[in-house]
């Protein structure tokens, strides 16, 4: 095979691997594609740890019956016959690893490999960033097997796959620092909840007098402390929910309603939230929606989050409409105000976490920022999708959707 074919191989080759997410995806993919130009039985694949100071493998595929250097099998580097690889960044060619153990009888991972039944080796160092980050290991059950190779063509592989694999590398860094961020999170807000019910639980009892008979002063005390309990209540409940959002471990108790009455009952707060600020609520409900099956508590945080927001985002003397609308396999619900608006640039962090715009609460309520980013994800739990359309100073509507059967 000519050298300009065995290199057009090798970039379709590497363009594929590169779709590979985790290093196993990777390299399961490099140990079936690489054999149209380079002979093997047999790929290793090994990392510097700690300081470069230690060998560990990570991944092997073999012809095999038995593979003996699999994951965790790990050296230390000194004295061993990979640090001058690792020093001099050349691979290493073993044509006969029979003749090579009779040389270095002490060299326990060449006596391993030969009990698995390979006789050849090419040892490709992996270079990232400049820096040596580990060993690709080919093998074959042939003597000589690498004996005429175009060592410029192993080079082209390690380090193809070298920047593939500090890539999943990486990605899988991220993947479990995120699971231990969503842990720590969900742990965090547990712990939290707890002592603040007691708190709460004790306020409760002071304000309907079974402590004793307080003071109007301390009542008015009383009431603070409960709001802010409720408030921090809130704020755990979305710190909880973000948590098993994010870890894939959020549960759904399913329930089949009735969605008009379902959404009538939902508008009676609503409208209490509303007049509160002095705006108009409206409902425009039709009796005869379809039974849904959905979670009712995540649905009417749904609902719950769109009308808080709309009413934060209101000012007084306006309205707010909660509509439903029957639709091909599904049900809309919409929240609509007039409000500020939302500038045009700033529609894509409405669902992020902790997205925030520009337009300012009209009467300085607070927000953690999770609601919306909850509310869509809720909503994409049920099989439906949330969007939102704005004009800035004439309004904004949110809408959900609920398909009547789950895909």
């Amino acid at each position: 095979m000519s050298r300009e074919k065995e290199l057009k191989i090798l970039l379709r080759i590497t363009h594929q691997i590169n779709a590979g997410l985790t290093v196993e995806e990777v390299l399961d993919y490099a140990y079936k594609t690489l054999h149209v130009i380079i002979p093997y039985d047999r790929i290793g694949f090994a990392l510097l740890e700690e300081n470069d100071t230690v060998l560990r493998a990570y991944w092997a595929c073999s012809k095999a019956p038995v593979i003996k250097i699999g994951k965790d099998y790990s050296a230390a580097m000194k004295g061993s016959s990979l640090e001058k690889v690792f020093q001099t960044r050349e691979p290493r060619i073993l044509n006969d690893l029979e003749a090579y153990l009779k040389d270095h009888p002490d060299s326990k991972s060449t006596r391993d490999i030969v009990e698995e039944g390979m006789r050849s080796s090419l040892t490709c160092p992996l270079i990232a960033s400049r820096k040596p980050i580990g060993f690709l290991f080919f093998s074959s059950t042939e003597p000589c097997k690498y004996q005429d190779a175009h060592v410029g063509l192993f080079r082209e592989i390690a380090g193809q796959l070298a920047l593939t694999l500090e890539k999943s590398r990486l990605y899988e860094q991220v993947v479990r620092f995120n699971d231990l961020k969503n842990k720590l999170l969900g742990m965090a807000a547990h712990d939290l909840r707890s002592p603040l019910a007691v708190i709460k639980g004790y306020a409760d009892l002071f304000e309907d007098g079974t402590l004793g008979a307080l003071a109007l002063d301390q009542k008015r005390s009383i009431r603070i402390i409960l709001k802010h309990c409720d408030k921090m209540l809130l704020m755990i409940r979305d710190l909880l929910d973000v948590s098993a959002i994010e870890s894939g471990h959020l549960a759904m108790e399913w329930q089949e309603i009735d969605l008009t009455a379902f959404l009538k009952e939902n508008a009676k707060d609503g409208a209490l939230l509303a007049k509160a600020k002095s705006i108009e609520f409206v409902t425009e409900i039709p009796e005869n929606l379809p039974k849904v099956s959905i979670d009712p508590n995540r649905i009417d945080q749904v609902i719950n989050n769109l009308i808080t927001n709309a009413i934060k985002f209101s000012n007084s003397k306006s309205r707010i409409v909660l509509r439903a609308v029957p639709a091909e396999g599904a049900v809309a619900i919409s929240v609509i105000d007039q409000g500020q608006g939302i500038p045009p640039e700033e529609i894509s962090k409405m669902f992020q976490y902790f997205g925030r715009t520009s337009v300012l609460p009209t009467a300085g309520e607070k927000s953690t920022g999770l609601g919306l980013a909850i509310a869509k994800r809720m909503a994409e739990a049920h099989g439906g999708k949330i969007s939102v359309e704005s004009q800035p100073g004439k309004g904004s509507t949110f809408t959900f959707t609920l398909p009547l059967k789950l895909s």
